[in-house]
Formats: C-alpha cells, structure tokens, sequence
C-alpha cells in the first residue's frame, strides 16, 4: 500500500513529472541531432503518403462502390462483399493454393540461404569466396518476366534443354509449364534459385560477428566442424533467424502475383490462382473493386494475426521477437 500511495503521489508544485521531464529529454536529444531527423523525413512522409494514407479506401469494402457516387456517396453493406467470398465456389480452393504455395516456399527457401551462408562462412580462399558469393546472388537481380521467360525456354518441350536430356536417355518430352502437378514445384525451386544468395547476405552478416575466441576454444576442445557449426554458429544467429522467420510468417497469406500470374495458363489455373491474382482479375480486370478490397483486406487481417501468434510464440520460446 505503501508503495502505491508513493507512485501515486502528487507531485510537487514547480517540478516536473517523470514523463515531462522524459519528454523534455527527448526534445533536446532531438535538437542536437535534427540533421539526423532531416534526412529520416523524406522516409517519414513516402509511408505516410503511400502506407498509411490509401487506408482511407479501404471503407469501400464494406460498400458498394460506385465511382459516380464517390467513396463517401457508396452505399453501405457491411460484410456481403466477405460473405460473398466465402459463399462463392472457388473461394477455399484459392485459400488452399495460397496457403499451399506460402507454405511449400517457406520450407524451401528459410533452411536454405542459412546452409548457404555457414558453408560460405567455412570457404577459407577468400577470391572463391567472394566468387562463390556474387554467383549466387546474381540472380536476385534477374526480373521476373525474364525469370519466367528463361523458365519457359529452358522447360520447353519441343526446344528445352531439359526435355532434351530428357529425350537422350529415351524418355518423352514434359510440357512442365502446362502440368498442373508441376506448377507449385516449378514456382518454388525456381524462386529459391533466384533469391537463395542475397537471403543468405543476411546470415553472413549475422556469422561474422561470431566471436573467433569461441570457434578457438572448440578447436583446442577436439570439436569438429559441424559440433562447432551446431553448438557455436547456431546458436550465434537464432536470433537472426527468429526473426526473418517471424517476418516470413507475417506475409504467409501473401504470394506475389507477378510471378504466378506469368506462370498461369489455362491448364494450371486450379493450382495456381492465388489471393492475389484473384484480386487482380477480380479487381482490375472486372472492375468490382468493393469485392477485391475486401478479399485483400481479410488477406492483411489473416497475417496480422499469424505475425502476433508468431511473435508471441518467439517470445516465449526463444525469449526474442520483433517486439
């Protein structure tokens, strides 16, 4: 009670509160500094203009929208265009292509660019090193109608190098590009391929301020690479993979279209139609722009909520989390 009464206490007249005085602190801090500030604010005003400002549209989604009537004009309708979704036949088995892609390209791509990254951290030439690196970074840098491009040559069955290995040894040419069973794999190999050398940046980063007194100590201890790898290294960036994995987890619901939407055809397109080439079409191409928001916005409701699980989940376990 004691203790209570004293945080609770008036403060004298004259003097200031810890959060004044806090307050205070931190407009000082932020006028020796203000050259810093300056150059955070073009930073500030791009999410404020382009982040946080076309929230105001997201009203239209429990409207219908009509562009003579304006977004304010549109009559209400609450929640019929999520009701919609939901009813309509096609609706899970989009969710259940998303869900499947995000998934199958988490596995692949989080271990990874970390296995890249520890073998790269062993490689003691450093000219192969830094060669070994660049090469499969590279094609991050790769477009991705290029990407799907090459893909479409290389897999071709008539002119594809890969048929025609395949041909050599007395098989038949496969239009990969067409076989629905091949589409996820196809779209998630090839993605691990271009982004594997710059998600493995991270990592090395993370790997070179291991401590070399550590990994000395293991050597004189007998221990092996792979006990240093597991019992040093590891434990050296959980923190790092933590929380991309939290990140990661936060867009599960979120497969970029560009990519899919180059890859689909009409024999691939009930594995391949995903939230966010549905919302394209539905959106762009039909124009019914009340049912597109919705759907995006019950996209960005869903990884809210796996991002916080996550996070509190990291929290818990590891002891470390975004916040």
């Amino acid at each position: 009670m004691a203790a209570k009464a004293k945080a609770t206490a008036p403060v004298p007249a004259g003097e200031l509160t810890p959060r004044q005085k806090k307050r205070k602190e931190t407009i000082k801090l932020m006028k020796r500094n203000y050259e810093l500030y300056f150059f955070l604010l073009p930073a500030v005003v791009f999410i404020a203009l382009f982040m946080y400002a076309p929230l105001y549209g997201l009203q239209i989604a429990f409207k219908t929208y009509r562009t003579g009537d304006g977004i304010w004009g549109s009559p209400w309708v609450g929640l019929y265009w999520f009701e919609q979704f939901f009813n309509s036949p096609r609706s899970w088995q989009i969710i259940g292509n998303t869900l499947t892609i995000s998934i199958y390209s988490l596995v692949v791509s989080f271990p990874f660019p970390i296995i890249l990254a520890i073998i790269l951290n062993y490689i003691k030439n450093l000219k192969f090193k830094r060669f070994s690196q660049t090469v499969t970074y590279m094609p991050y840098f790769i477009s991705t109608v290029v990407l799907v491009g090459m893909m479409e040559l290389f897999f071709s069955p008539s002119s594809g190098f890969i048929n025609t290995i395949i041909k050599m040894f007395g098989g038949e040419a496969i239009y990969f590009m067409g076989e629905p069973k091949y589409f996820q794999h196809m779209y998630v190999w090839s993605g691990l391929w271009q982004s594997i050398g710059y998600s493995s940046i991270i990592y090395i980063a993370a790997l070179s301020g291991v401590s070399p007194e550590l990994h000395e100590s293991a050597v004189i201890d007998g221990a092996n690479i792979l006990q240093r790898i597991w019992h040093i290294d590891i434990p050296s960036i959980m923190p790092t993979m933590v929380i991309l994995l939290i990140l990661s987890l936060g867009n599960i619901m979120n497969v970029g279209y560009e990519k899919v939407y180059l890859m689909q055809n009409d024999m691939t397109t009930n594995v391949s139609e995903v939230i966010s080439t549905y919302v394209y079409k539905i959106g762009l191409v039909n124009a019914q722009f009340s049912f597109s928001t919705a759907i995006g916005l019950m996209n960005n409701v869903v990884n809210f909520i796996v991002l916080v699980i996550a996070n509190t989940t990291a929290n818990k376990i590891f002891g470390s989390g975004l916040w």
